[in-house]
This record gives C-alpha cells, structure tokens and sequence, in this order.
C-alpha cells in the first residue's frame, strides 16, 4: 500500500513564525491558490480512502487538492500543542526560562508549560494511523508539518524530524509491505 502524508497549507502562523498547533488557524488565500497550482502538476496520488486531523487548515488542503472528497477525521494526527507557547514567536520567548528548559535536553521528552512533548504527539499519531495501515489501502492523510516529521523520524531513523519535515503543501508517500514502512519519497 502507499500512505501519502501531505503537511497542509501556508498560514498566518507558518508566515509569522509562530508555535501553533492546537490553534485553528484556516490557509490564507495565497496559501490556497498555491496548493491549487500544485495540484495541478499531478504529483498527487489518488488513494482509495482520505483522512485529516479536522484542524480548519487540514479540511482546506484536501478540498484544494482533491475537491469535496468524503473522508474521516483522526483527531489525533493533530499539530503538537505548544501550551504556553502557543501563537508565540521565538523572539517573544527566547528569554523566557521555561522556554530556555524547554529547548534543553532531549526536546522530544521535555513538555511544554500546559501543552505536550514530542514524544506524546509521536505515540497518539502512531496509534492513530495504526487502523489506516491495517486496511492495506492506498490512503492519503492531510495532517501537519510535526506530526509528519515525528511519524518518519521514527520510521526511517537516518533523519530527524527537521530532516523529514515538508514544506506546506508537500508530503511524502511512504511504502508499507505487510503493515511495515519501507521507504518514503517526497512529492515534489
């Protein structure tokens, strides 16, 4: 089967630079129009089934690149929530002390003040596609830059998250044999 993991749109957030994940921010226009050209390409797969984590911006990305597609919602493909540091630059934080403890150490185990760590987001997306690959269908998930970096870090550990994490708009089609990732390609 191939499962395809497409990050969604360009946001007021991803222009601004903000830690956002658990705000419900929609595509800005421009963000739409560039997943419409994109679409145009034909880079995208045409699944049997299509999934998103619900966020406004994910149910935006499939209808401009697959149209009014039924699809599911996996709630728990949704971006990390940064907590206390959400909507937030990192100039706003830098000297922030729990900030600063935040970004030291292993920054996959450290939680944010009143939000989530890494790890948690790595072991609720997981689960979440478990049901997916069990279907051995070809699938497409709309879901976010995190949570795509996380899943492939963890799958094909020679890159990090930074390393695995796409561009909006973009993704990666990943190649499961018997339940089991094998490789991933990026679209684009």
């Amino acid at each position: 089967m191939q499962l395809t993991l497409i990050r969604h749109g360009i946001t007021q957030g991803n222009r601004d630079r903000l830690y956002y994940g658990s705000t419900d921010l929609p595509l800005l226009p421009e963000g739409v129009t560039e997943l419409e050209a994109l679409q145009a390409t034909g880079a995208y797969p045409m699944p049997q089934l299509f999934f998103t984590s619900g966020m406004l911006r994910t149910e935006q990305t499939l209808t401009a690149l697959y149209g009014n597609v039924p699809h599911e919602v996996l709630r728990d493909l949704r971006e990390l929530d940064f907590g206390a540091f959400e909507m937030k630059t990192y100039e706003q934080l830098k000297d922030d002390p729990d900030y600063q403890i935040w970004c030291t150490g292993n920054v996959e185990d450290n939680v944010c003040p009143g939000g989530e760590s890494g790890t948690q987001v790595l072991h609720r997306s997981l689960a979440a596609l478990e049901p997916v690959i069990s279907q051995n269908r070809d699938a497409v998930c709309i879901t976010h830059g995190g949570i795509i970096g996380g899943i492939l870090a963890h799958w094909f550990p020679e890159g990090s998250r930074f390393d695995w994490t796409p561009k909006p708009g973009h993704g990666f089609i990943v190649t499961v044999v018997d339940g089991v990732p094998k490789n991933a390609v990026p679209i684009l």
